[in-house]
């Protein structure tokens, strides 16, 4: 008979701690976001220019380079968690985290590149 892998008690982290300070950002950023984008914009949707000159408020730009951040983390995050569910050593652990963690710095900077290429 199998050990049952998901009857094994799970180490603590920390990263748990994070994907519900992340999740908590999203709820708060995600509304925001829709208010500004959705509802106050005029006929529901910005076009390009109006994008461009939302982006350009110093403070608009913070909010969305915190949502940007707040959905990265989160989503990988979750995947870590999944991959962690199935009962991985801990060098397989260790070696997920580091690729999550570079998927997540990659694809943060492609969005700030993004962005100042729109705003500029």
């Amino acid at each position: 008979m199998s050990a049952n892998l998901f009857a094994q008690e799970t180490k603590p982290t920390v990263a748990w701690l994070w994907q519900v300070v992340t999740g908590v950002g999203l709820v708060v950023l995600l509304g925001l976001h829709m208010i500004a984008n959705h509802f106050i914009a005029k006929g529901g949707l910005r076009d390009y220019a109006a994008v461009v000159a939302y982006l350009r408020n110093p403070i608009i730009l913070v909010l969305e380079i915190l949502f940007l951040v707040c959905v990265t983390t989160h989503a990988l995050l979750g995947v870590r968690a999944i991959f962690l569910d199935f009962g991985v050593s801990e060098r397989i652990e260790q070696l997920l985290t580091r690729v999550l963690k570079w998927i997540g710095v990659v694809t943060i900077g492609y969005g700030l590149v993004i962005m100042w290429f729109v705003i500029r």
